[in-house]
């Protein structure tokens, strides 16, 4: 039976090496977008409904368009000031509100979803139930935070109360759902059914959305090719969608293992968009380059931008991920991890923390959480990854060679830097 193992771990190497030496990306196709355009803030519609807010104003459309374009002002740009804005406004509106409130509960709900304020998001939810409003609406508000706060049985008999195969919501909702089961080929089908919808309907914000999400599929699912043009078709519509850009970065980097050209692609975007991960992961490419000064520049440069209080705990997990392996502070890396499932208990919080405490050297606590929370309730690989570490400091060898199997398959989504140690196991 190890033979047997050994055999099928040493055929997932093989294709992987041999699918990732033919480079998917091309320069003439994307280069056109890397061309830095100062995005706007504002606009003359911006300006009269904004010019309408003054201290004592009641002027509930105001606020709420004014939410909106804060909203999308942080989409394009990544500055948590403009979700922090969007969150004012909304606030207001929700404040002020006789009629349509229930939609300014959901509004500001989805805000606090961005910020990673999940709890307080189920209680706006909770709210805009009481008072009525649209059902359906609320309902896939409450399927949205329900699978952020790992309540899976709940998001379910959400998902089901909603059922709709020809609602473009319904269907990437669908599309979510299956990706968490592992169901990637299910997953990406309702992706392309929403797609069609979107197309159909020539709806640009719904498009952009289904290509950057199916370009992330594809790529799970290994057909880099499919996702390179997903990305490809979203910048068409949009030439300084920051996603798309980071995804086609990502390719770059991880299946053709052009790690210059990837720094290039991602300092193009980063001279206006501010998202901190995206330094950290210009930090982590120049780090598989034996780049010092470029990785530390970046990490600098992600450090100085998280300091900013408004980030709240938006990047927990990032953090977390730089305590132990950056930092080495581990005992800090087990505060945090906490603090996270107490916010948000999901598969993803709880390997953290398992993994926090195999850091700490207690494997027992470790073993114990990941066998609980993590082991057969989620398909990530970085947290399959940490899964391994746990049960190879445990002595769980068959567990280990499970994992490591399916992580070999995975070496595109985890990047290079973890071939050697996805070896390693």
């Amino acid at each position: 039976m190890k033979l047997i193992k050994l055999f099928i771990v040493l055929i997932l190497v093989s294709s992987c090496v041999t699918k990732n030496q033919d480079a998917v990306a091309q320069k003439n196709d994307y280069d056109k977008y890397l061309v830095s355009n100062e995005v706007e803030t504002s606009s003359k519609y911006f300006d009269l409904w904004n010019s309408k807010i003054r201290p004592d104003s009641m002027q509930l459309t105001s606020f709420g368009i004014v939410g909106g374009e804060y909203n999308r002002y942080f989409q394009q740009t990544g500055n948590i000031e403009f979700l922090k804005k969007a969150e004012k406004s909304l606030k207001k509106a929700v404040d002020i509100a006789n009629i349509g409130r229930p939609g300014y509960y959901r509004a500001l709900a989805r805000n606090y979803i961005s910020q990673h304020r999940f709890r307080e998001a189920l209680k706006l939810a909770d709210s805009a139930a009481v008072i009525g409003g649209d059902k359906s609406e609320t309902q896939s508000l409450y399927f949205d935070v329900h699978m952020e706060l790992g309540n899976y049985q709940l998001a379910e008999k959400y998902l089901d109360s909603i059922k709709n195969m020809s609602d473009f919501g319904y269907m990437i909702r669908l599309a979510k759902w299956n990706d968490y089961k592992g169901d990637l080929d299910t997953t990406i089908n309702f992706m392309e059914m929403a797609r069609t919808k979107a197309e159909l309907g020539k709806n640009r914000e719904l498009m952009l959305w289904s290509y950057t999400n199916l370009g992330d599929y594809y790529g799970h699912a290994g057909r880099i090719q499919d996702s390179y043009n997903q990305y490809l078709k979203a910048l068409e519509i949009d030439a300084d969608n920051a996603y798309a850009k980071k995804g086609i970065a990502w390719i770059v980097f991880s299946n053709d293992k052009n790690p210059v050209e990837a720094i290039r692609i991602l300092d193009s975007v980063t001279k206006t968009y501010n998202a901190p991960d995206y330094f950290l992961l210009k930090a982590e490419i120049a780090d598989y380059m034996d780049d010092d000064l470029i990785r530390t520049k970046n990490l600098d440069q992600y450090f100085t931008r998280v300091k900013n209080e408004m980030y709240g705990d938006m990047y927990n997990a990032y953090n977390l991920g730089l305590y132990i392996d950056e930092t080495k502070q581990f005992d800090k890396a087990l505060l945090l991890a906490q603090t996270e499932v107490d916010n948000r208990p999901t598969p993803e919080s709880y390997s953290w923390l398992g993994y926090s405490y195999l850091k700490n050297g207690e494997i027992n606590k470790a073993v114990e959480v990941i066998d609980a929370h993590v082991y057969g309730k989620t398909f990530e690989p970085a947290l399959l990854f940490q899964a391994a570490e746990v049960y190879k400091a445990n002595g769980e060898e068959e567990k280990v060679n499970e994992l490591k199997g399916e992580l070999i398959g995975a070496l595109y989504e985890l990047g290079p830097n973890m071939e050697k140690q996805v070896h390693d196991l």
